[in-house]
């Protein structure tokens, strides 16, 4: 008999979280409590009147969604407070069962007081590392290149990737504005860390089309898309997604507030899955999407009809899409499996 979808169950569910931004989940009430420390003002007074100011619920595209982040910025210019809220938003990944996250950030946005390159990924580092002491959930840091700096910030941001190889740092990613940035530009950047045997992944095909994803692939070698929202405007580049196992990071409520898609209901998400592509769950920014890893695969079954089996599914090739050397990889997916077996009724 098929397992009823409820929210607290898929709170049990193991999850894996591989496209969220530092930046872009942090707790009102830390933000408030930071910018007392250090005179920022904020837009609200309280941490329930600042929540709902930072849940975009207005924007008209992808630029507009990221006008929230220089208010969390303002208040990430120390080591202090990014070990703070790295070990916070693993602390609230591990709340919701979340067992393996990977984080990414752009270092180069939290140096603008000063803070030397290396400190903005040692100490997120640090806090990570206590919540891993603290709560069990394992960690990664994704470093993000931006698309509309130049390229030289990328070609430095990626030898900084490399530079923390096996330390903590596990791949390499492009993000911002994408419509009229174009990621062959910054190809070289890729090429730095390729070439070094690390990953990377790319925002592509959310505010802008196939041809994106398509750059992504070809010019810069992504192992994985995010969003990859317009893809199914390119068939056959979809099917080579399909045939070579390219996973996409989706991201449902925030590609509907960023209007990549005009509703739920309309997000290709259930295209992909039918067409057998490899496809994880992901919250983007759990503080302007409000949204947990849970939301997302509840979304999915409330919008997309997706069932338990199905959601499973979508859970394990989130585990075996992570950046992590695969004898690590299978022994997590093992101790998953064990686990997702244990949410099932006992037989009468």
């Amino acid at each position: 008999m098929a397992m009823e979808v409820t929210r607290e169950l898929l709170h049990r569910l193991p999850k894996a979280e591989l496209h969220v931004h530092l930046d872009g989940s942090l707790r009102p009430e830390t933000m408030l409590e930071l910018a007392a420390e250090y005179g920022v003002k904020m837009p609200a007074a309280d941490p329930e009147t600042l929540r709902d100011y930072m849940h975009v619920k207005d924007a008209r595209n992808l630029v507009e969604y990221l006008d929230r982040f220089a208010i969390t910025l303002s208040v990430m210019q120390t080591a202090d407070s990014l070990e703070r809220i790295a070990y916070e938003l693993a602390e609230d990944l591990a709340a919701e069962n979340v067992r393996y996250a990977e984080i990414r950030y752009s270092p180069i946005l939290n140096s603008q007081g000063g803070l030397p390159l290396t400190e903005t990924v040692d100490a997120p580092l640090r806090g990570l590392a206590r919540a891993k002491a603290d709560f069990g959930i394992e960690t990664a840091i994704i470093i993000c290149g931006i698309r509309n700096m130049e390229p030289a910030t990328s070609r430095d941001l990626a030898d900084l990737t490399v530079a923390y190889k096996d330390r903590g740092v596990v791949a390499f990613d492009l993000a911002g504005a994408e419509y009229n940035y174009p990621a062959k530009k910054h190809k070289d950047a890729f090429y730095t860390v390729i070439n070094k045997n690390m990953a990377a992944t790319i925002h592509a095909g959310e505010a802008y089309g196939a041809e994106s994803i398509h750059q992504a692939l070809h010019y810069c070698q992504a192992n994985r898309i995010g969003h990859g929202t317009r893809l199914f405007e390119d068939p056959d580049l979809m099917r080579y997604m399909n045939d070579f196992r390219i996973p996409i990071e989706i991201c449902l409520t925030s590609n509907v507030q960023t209007r990549a898609v005009e509703s739920f209901e309309k997000h290709p998400l259930r295209m992909y899955y039918d067409e057998g592509l490899i496809l994880s769950l992901n919250t983007d920014n759990r503080l302007m999407s409000a949204t947990t890893v849970t939301e997302e695969y509840w979304r999915a079954h409330q919008y997309l009809d997706f069932t338990w089996d199905e959601l499973v599914n979508i859970t394990m090739m989130g585990f075996d899409s992570a950046f992590m050397h695969r004898t690590q990889k299978l022994e997590m997916c093992e101790r998953v499996k064990r686990e997702i077996e244990s949410l099932k009724p006992a037989k009468a």
